[in-house]
């Protein structure tokens, strides 16, 4: 669908805003439909990133400020969304001992297991969302690249 149609204008001042109107509708589209992935497992978007991240560092012990630092919404609560994950026995925070003020996260079997769960729905899912061929999707990516500088 169009984006004039979608959100019902007629038609844009120039086309950098209507890209930069089209990338932020594009991501509340995605966003939104992923949301539906994530919600009968008991989790949002965000923590899903947060997830994530903490997989990533391969049973490393990572603090929140660096979760913050990684992740795609930086205007995200990184405080809160771990207090969240730890509460449903996702992650568990450590004192670190050599400075006490530094609390480390790590992610639990559980998390691992949600995000086995999910990995192929995941996988699925950003096939279908994404209707493009595969070298259109490496050309969106280029320009993405290269639109961030």
């Amino acid at each position: 669908m169009k984006l004039e149609e979608a959100i019902k204008q007629k038609e844009f001042k120039d086309p950098f805003n209507k890209a930069v109107v089209n990338l932020l509708y594009s991501q509340s589209y995605i966003v939104s439909n992923q949301s539906c992935l994530f919600k009968p497992l008991g989790i949002s978007p965000e923590q899903y990133n947060v997830l994530r991240i903490l997989k990533g560092q391969k049973g490393q012990p990572i603090t929140v400020s660096s979760i913050q630092e990684r992740m795609l919404n930086r205007m995200s609560n990184a405080s809160r969304l771990v207090e969240k994950l730890k509460q449903k026995e996702l992650v568990i925070r450590e004192e670190c001992p050599t400075d006490r003020r530094q609390v480390d996260i790590l992610i639990t079997e559980k998390g691992l297991k949600i995000l086995t769960e999910l990995e192929e729905a995941v996988y699925a899912f950003n096939r279908k969302i994404i209707n493009l061929s595969e070298e259109e999707v490496d050309q969106l990516n280029f320009l993405l690249d290269k639109m961030r500088g």
